[in-house]
């Protein structure tokens, strides 16, 4: 299992090699991509898109040939060594530009995070594999298509989920399906999700955080009498969620609630009460 696993690697970070040149050299908006990449602060703004430009015609010839049976050690041997020149540029951008967007596989402005790092590390543990392997990727999967077939397609699944770039192509559909299948307009207390939002729109609360908010409601949902509504938030420089909570039994928007919850650690950052509502449940904020 582990010979065949090791004669694939080729296939899976020739695959990733070609997706990222392919930004590179093809995208109309690779200029900017690259302008927004760390490679300003690296190389200077005006070698930041020939380098750009390079370093995709490195990864396509990689690529090709990596794709190409046969399969030497000598490209498996600057794949990895590639692999490890993303993760060491990865980890500087981070440290010195954490705004930069990372310019990997897709022109979207993306700043480098765990998973970024997670995937190039990933793609270096896939080099090293290929180095240690014996037989050519073809025959691996004549011999064992199913096997192989799967685990081609769990490398590659596992390559996009670690890409937050691509998160559009797949995530938010996922999040949009999953709202319409289990977040109607109308909640089992059979009050409207329309008349909660009107009533945290019009809070006091909901002014003073307003210009935290960088999103509608993304999620919601009931629970001891209240309606939670989660929004995305920026608080001091840090990704946050607003959680507001609604009470179901009250509609004064002076019974709105509101916590500001950091997505990284769950703590909360900031909590905002108006007055307490007559009637509902105890409020729990939980995180989102």
């Amino acid at each position: 299992m582990i010979d065949m696993i090791a004669a694939l690697q080729p296939l899976v970070v020739g695959a990733v090699l070609v997706w990222s040149a392919r930004v590179k050299l093809f995208s109309r908006h690779a200029t900017a991509a690259a302008h927004r990449s760390a490679l300003v602060v690296l190389l200077g703004e005006r070698r930041a898109l020939p380098a750009y430009r390079l370093l995709g015609a490195v990864e396509l010839t990689l690529g090709a040939l990596l794709l190409l049976p046969p399969v030497s050690r000598l490209e498996a041997t600057a794949a990895t060594v590639l692999a490890v020149g993303f993760l060491a540029y990865l980890g500087y951008t981070r440290r010195v530009a954490p705004t930069a967007s990372c310019g990997c596989l897709s022109a979207q402005p993306t700043p480098v995070s765990g998973r970024s790092l997670f995937r190039a590390g990933l793609l270096v543990v896939a080099g090293a594999l290929a180095l240690t392997g014996t037989a050519a990727w073809f025959d691996a999967l004549a011999d064992r298509p199913a096997a192989g077939t799967a685990v081609l397609l769990a490398e590659l699944a596992v390559v996009v989920a670690l890409s937050p770039e691509l998160d559009a192509t797949w995530l938010l559909p996922l999040r949009r399906l999953r709202a319409r299948l289990t977040h109607p307009l109308r909640g089992g207390s059979g009050v409207p999700l329309l008349a909660s939002v009107q009533q945290l729109q019009l809070s006091d609360v909901y002014r003073r955080v307003a210009p935290l908010l960088r999103s509608d409601v993304r999620e919601h949902w009931d629970e001891d009498g209240w309606r939670f509504a989660a929004h995305a938030a920026r608080y001091q420089g840090r990704p946050a969620t607003a959680v507001f909570a609604v009470p179901l039994a009250d509609p004064e928007p002076a019974a709105v609630r509101v916590a500001l919850v950091d997505d990284a650690t769950g703590q909360t950052l900031l909590s905002l009460a108006g007055t307490p509502p007559a009637t509902g449940g105890r409020l729990t904020v939980v995180p989102a």
